[in-house]
C-alpha cells in the first residue's frame, strides 16, 4: 500500500503483521477512486470519516491530500496502534482522531456530519447491506458530501434512493451515495 498523491506521496504503509483481519484496497482501485473524487470535490480542508479503517490506507491518503481532520474507526487494537504510530512518524497526528471500537457502536453515537465518508467493511460482514442506511439516515454525511462503500460483486446498491453510481476495479466495487 502506498500513498498516491499529496504531501505524503510515495510513502508506504507497511503493517507489522500479515495475518490481520483486514483487506486493504489495492493501489490500482484506490488510485481510480481518488481520481474520481478529486474531480467531484476538493479533499483539502474537509472532514473525513474512515470506517473499518484497517491499516489506515484511506485515512492517510486523505490526510496527504489536505483533509483538515480524519476520524479513523476500527475495532482491532493492533491496527489502531499501528495507525497512531504511523501518524506520529509522519507528523499528521494532530489531524487524525483514532477510535478503536466497533463501527456499529460508533454509528449509534451523535456526531457532527463529515464531508466524505469511506466505508471499507469486510466483504463477508452480515450487515453490509444496512450500512448505507445506518450512515446516511443518521445524519453523518454533510449536505454536499459523499459516502463511498467498498464491496465485492455479490452486493448491489443501485436501488438505494441515495445511490449515485458504481465504479468497479476488478472484484473491488465502490458504490457512491450522496
Amino acid at each position: 500500500m502506498r500513498i498516491i498523491s499529496g504531501s505524503l506521496k510515495g510513502r508506504r504503509i507497511q503493517p507489522p503483521a500479515n495475518k490481520w483481519p483486514t483487506r486493504p484496497t489495492t493501489d490500482f482501485a484506490k488510485e481510480g477512486l481518488y481520481n474520481i473524487l478529486q474531480h467531484r470535490f476538493a479533499l483539502d480542508g474537509i472532514r473525513v470519516l474512515d470506517l473499518f479503517g484497517g491499516a489506515g490506507n484511506h485515512s492517510f491518503e486523505c490526510l496527504s491530500r489536505g483533509a483538515a481532520e480524519v476520524t479513523y474507526v476500527d475495532q482491532h487494537p493492533p491496527c489502531c496502534r499501528f495507525v497512531e504510530q504511523t501518524a506520529r512518524q509522519w507528523k499528521v497526528e494532530d489531524r487524525l482522531v483514532v477510535r478503536c471500537m466497533d463501527v456499529h457502536a460508533f454509528l449509534r453515537m451523535p456526531h457532527a456530519p463529515w464531508d466524505f465518508i469511506f466505508c471499507g467493511p469486510p466483504y463477508a460482514l452480515p450487515q453490509i447491506e444496512t450500512l448505507p442506511d445506518l450512515i446516511l439516515y443518521a445524519g453523518l454525511l454533510a449536505e454536499e458530501g459523499f459516502l463511498v462503500l467498498e464491496h465485492d460483486p455479490s452486493h448491489q446498491f443501485g436501488r438505494h434512493p441515495r445511490f449515485v453510481e458504481l465504479r468497479t476495479y476488478g472484484k473491488t466495487h465502490f458504490s457512491f451515495f450522496q
